[in-house]
């Protein structure tokens, strides 16, 4: 067994000061004169008390019970918070912090809330079969928050930690986004996940304007109070007004911010289609054309009776189609509208491809592994046949322009727990590193160096965080046996298309990789009730075209053996 790792004690200061000390180095000229303050303040703290803080910033609770705090490592830790408190970083508990309420209950079970509502002789008939939430909000509407504020802290203390949107903000700084926290380092340090190391010399700022670090956090915040309005069950035309007067303040946004912001317009477009609210859904999705909105937009209008509408955008599509979502959609949309002036029926692209498709007949009992039984009857053929998906020809690109991907001269690198380039999904992935792309793969014209040098990548990275490689043992014995079965020229062209659209191409290829000594297939497995997807077809489409072999087998149940 592997040894055990531990982290010392006091490992998140060390973590926290690193991250202050990354923000001083890349940030501290777009900082306010308050976020200096804190930098200066925070220096100036106890070892002890920087601790007791960075506790309390850790946590996802604003309010803290003093009685309750238990930190071994912080051997004063009644000094260190009177320390916080002379100097500002908590507060105790006052009638000033009536507007998070909820939130000082929040930290009290429900026998004590009860217990709070008697105290304050208030009328608690009935009340003890209501649920926590239910009591805490009843407890605040029947009872001034002065008198029940004087209560808590006569009973014990509680205090509120400070500096909130400081800390926050140091943190969105290094991320780059509030989704990831300082459980990042612990992660990495227990050894859980492995991150790629860069020089941190050539770290570049993921913000160069306030404006940029602004924009960006104010879509973050706006998208986690839609999330709170949805849990809340607010109205759904409320949420609409929300937003709408949101836009309208907010925007338009630096650049950086735009696909948050696409993103979130997406979510709620799509929420606001769920609640059939489809005129509101329809203005929603008309802010932004990331997919699907367009689609979405022409099934609104058709609902709608603008037929007219709808198929002018489909023409949009058609001309310039964003993904093959959007490609097959626009081509089905036209030959559904030509077949209704012809008065027949027009079948999908997807379901076409799939009915010409061959079939095979595999026993019943395969019904809920029907890749593998497919498999399986190959293998009764004596070839070889694995279950690959999209994790062969990812593996191969993550394997083949790891360090392209993760090229430092990209401006794409950020901080040291990055597990992945910014840019991966944007076009300018591609734009950048294309020289590097084109003569990396010239490589592939000699199947022993290829190999070779993939044999060292592997061994060197394996268990490396890579968002387009799945580590397990064999993988690099089948990116050995496609590179020798599937002609160079051939891969080239396919590592060139993934890596024009690295967020749509690197995903719907075939199901299985099957080969003998005497050729290969790429074989995609559908079930009697499956249908094919558009970026499923886009891939057989492709294959065919550059001639890399690869069919549909449409799966028939036979007996049970």
């Amino acid at each position: 067994m592997s040894e055990r790792l531990e982290l010392p004690p006091k490992y998140y200061l060390e973590y926290f000061r690193y991250l202050i000390e990354f923000v001083r180095r890349f940030y501290l000229e777009l900082l306010t004169d308050d976020e200096r303050e804190f930098l200066h303040d925070f220096d100036h703290l106890s070892e002890d008390a920087q601790c007791l803080f960075i506790r309390f910033t850790n946590r996802r609770v604003a309010f803290f019970r003093v009685r309750k705090l238990n930190y071994p490592e912080i051997e004063y830790w009644g000094e260190a918070l009177l320390e916080l408190e002379s100097k500002g970083f908590v507060a105790p508990l006052s009638a000033y912090h009536q507007n998070r309420a909820g939130e000082v209950l929040d930290i009290f079970n429900k026998t004590e809330v009860l217990s709070f509502a008697k105290q304050l002789t208030l009328d608690t008939k009935g009340k003890a079969s209501l649920k926590k939430e239910e009591l805490s909000d009843w407890l605040l509407e029947s009872a001034p928050f002065d008198d029940l504020s004087v209560l808590i802290g006569a009973s014990e203390p509680v205090v509120k930690v400070n500096y909130e949107a400081q800390t926050m903000l140091f943190k969105f700084l290094f991320f780059g986004n509030r989704h990831a926290d300082m459980s990042e380092f612990v992660v990495r340090d227990l050894g859980h996940l492995r991150f790629e190391r860069f020089d941190e010399d050539r770290f570049v700022p993921h913000f160069t304007t306030r404006q940029e670090v602004e924009d960006r956090l104010k879509v973050s915040l706006a998208a986690e109070d839609f999330q709170l309005m949805k849990a809340a069950e607010t109205d759904p035309l409320a949420i609409n007004n929300w937003f709408l007067d949101w836009y309208e303040n907010h925007t338009p946004l630096a650049e950086i911010a735009q696909p948050s912001l696409d993103r979130l317009i997406l979510k709620l477009a799509g929420y606001m289609e769920r609640q059939k609210k489809l005129e509101e859904a329809l203005v929603l999705f008309r802010l932004t054309n990331v997919p699907p909105s367009r689609e979405r937009q022409v099934r609104l209008l058709l609902k709608l009776k603008d037929t007219e509408a709808a198929t002018a955008l489909v023409e949009e599509i058609m001309v310039n189609p964003y993904n093959a979502e959007e490609q097959f959609f626009a081509i089905d949309f036209q030959n559904q509208q030509a077949a209704q002036g012809q008065k027949k029926r027009a079948r999908k692209s997807t379901t076409e491809w799939l009915l010409k498709s061959e079939s095979v007949t595999i026993d019943l009992t395969w019904r809920y592994r029907v890749e593998e039984g497919v498999a399986e009857h190959f293998r009764q053929q004596g070839k070889h046949a694995v279950h690959t998906e999209n994790f062969l020809f990812d593996g191969l690109f993550g394997l083949l322009f790891w360090d392209i991907i993760f090229d430092a001269g990209s401006s794409a690198i950020h901080h040291p727990l990055q597990r992945s380039p910014s840019d991966i999904y944007k076009p300018t992935f591609f734009e950048k590193r294309r020289p590097a792309l084109v003569e990396r793969l010239e490589l592939l014209e000699n199947t022993a160096d290829t190999l070779t040098f993939l044999e060292g990548m592997f061994e060197e990275k394996y268990g490396i965080v890579n968002p387009l490689v799945v580590w397990f043992p064999e993988l690099l014995n089948l990116i050995r046996a496609a590179i020798e079965k599937i002609p160079a020229h051939l891969l080239q062209r396919l590592l060139i298309e993934m890596a024009t659209n690295v967020r749509e191409h690197t995903r719907g290829f075939p199901d299985l990789f099957v080969w003998d000594e005497n050729g290969y297939d790429f074989i995609e497995v559908k079930s009697p009730t499956d249908h094919l997807s558009p970026q499923q077809l886009y891939w057989l489409r492709f294959f065919e075209t550059i001639g890399l072999r690869s069919k549909v087998l449409r799966v028939v149940w036979g007996s049970v053996a």
